[in-house]
């Protein structure tokens, strides 16, 4: 393996966990990459073998707290997590196994005692599933535009709206609603976070729709939909600063796994580059592939430092918004343009799904969307920058 960690980014006891993960990985994962379905997706008998595999090796529940059964990782750890289990297509964050135990999520921990027995519990031992809405037909990536209604009622709160391209709300018991409380304020103190059983009535889901990606997101419907005053989540308008540091959380992942997948492809690319000729010369031999190799690899260890400070800067409860959005930026674009590259190096057999490259390229693809496309994220960085130097 290349070596372009850095070091002393890293305690001792990370760059042991990090050598840990990475066998796994090598040993259980990737062996399975070819098994995968058109959807991405392994057998189900598979994946339960994988998931007790995990347990086993003690990587399971990486995001729950410790004294709720899990191993209660920070950020940086379970940057340092994602970027190696990124290296293998079986593990993609796109398609979700569940192969590391549930993940909860920020939101989750913050609810409250009466809200953890009945959902938080639940989820961490497998008995539900739980999906977050966010994104609506016309209010994707401005969340002031949200159109959803929570309407103060005597038992509780009505809902009304529709939220789209929700991951597994076919699969999911309960979902986390984002709802506009206050249409005056908006997202800056009118939007709330509501829990919503999935049968409740009013609950209508339509789909699946098909992406590029091979996974299947939802519409959810919801016409009239009465909550109780006990399913809001923490106050009524501090919705929008819980599902930002859901959104934070998970573009430090994309950028962690950006890492990963762009390296995995340079390790592939680099072999494949001392074993193919063209012309009667080998690609290795090409300075236009060693520069993209240099330049890729180059590109990896830079994102990697991106990540490492956000997450530290998170952990140490500092605000760490404008570092997520420059991991999200440079990194998932980063990701996709090194992937992209490979497949090119690779020509036709890059395109084949006998490469794990083709699913890296769809996957990277669509976190130039997903969690704040990169357009709205690099607006917002250049508003800070400008009002700091204004």
């Amino acid at each position: 393996m290349l070596d372009l960690i850095p070091h002393e980014s890293l305690p001792e006891e990370l760059l042991m966990f990090r050598s840990s993960i990475r066998r796994f990985v090598d040993k259980e994962l990737i062996p399975l990459e070819r098994a995968l379905g058109p959807d991405g997706l392994l057998e189900e008998s598979q994946a339960q073998a994988l998931r007790e595999r995990a347990r086993q090796a003690g990587f399971w529940l990486m995001d729950v707290p410790e004294e709720i059964g899990g191993q209660g990782l920070s950020l940086l750890p379970l940057a340092v997590f994602w970027e190696e289990v990124g290296r293998s297509t079986v593990a993609s964050w796109v398609r979700h196994h569940g192969l590391f135990g549930p993940t909860v999520g920020p939101i989750l921990l913050g609810l409250n005692e009466s809200q953890r027995e009945q959902y938080l519990y639940p989820v961490v031992d497998g008995r539900k599933k739980f999906c977050f809405a966010q994104t609506e037909p016309d209010a994707g990536s401005d969340p002031s535009a949200m159109r959803t209604r929570a309407v103060k009622t005597a038992n509780g709160y009505r809902i009304n709206g529709v939220k789209r391209f929700i991951t597994r709300a076919g699969q999911a018991s309960f979902a986390l609603v984002m709802a506009v409380t206050d249409p005056e304020k908006g997202a800056r103190g009118g939007t709330s976070c509501f829990i919503v059983d999935m049968d409740t009535p009013g609950v209508r889901l339509a789909g699946p729709e098909r992406t590029l990606m091979g996974d299947k997101p939802w519409e959810i419907a919801l016409e009239d939909v009465d909550v109780p005053f006990k399913n809001l989540v923490g106050t009524e308008g501090g919705g929008f600063a819980l599902a930002q540091g859901y959104i934070n959380h998970g573009r430090i992942r994309q950028g962690a796994h950006a890492c990963g997948a762009a390296e995995r492809c340079l390790g592939l690319s680099a072999t494949y580059a001392m074993q193919r000729k063209t012309f009667g010369a080998l690609l290795s031999e090409r300075q236009g592939v060693q520069w993209m190799l240099a330049d890729g690899f180059t590109d990896v260890y830079a994102t990697r430092l991106l990540v490492y400070d956000a997450a530290r800067k998170a952990d140490a409860g500092l605000d760490a918004r404008l570092e997520t959005f420059m991991v999200k930026t440079f990194g998932v674009e980063m990701g996709f343009k090194v992937v992209d590259a490979c497949m090119q190096l690779h020509g036709g057999m890059g395109l084949t799904e006998d490469s794990p490259i083709e699913r890296f390229w769809r996957d990277l693809r669509s976190y130039r969307i997903t969690e704040g496309p990169t357009e709205v994220l690099r607006t917002t960085l250049a508003r800070q920058i400008l009002k700091h130097y204004s």
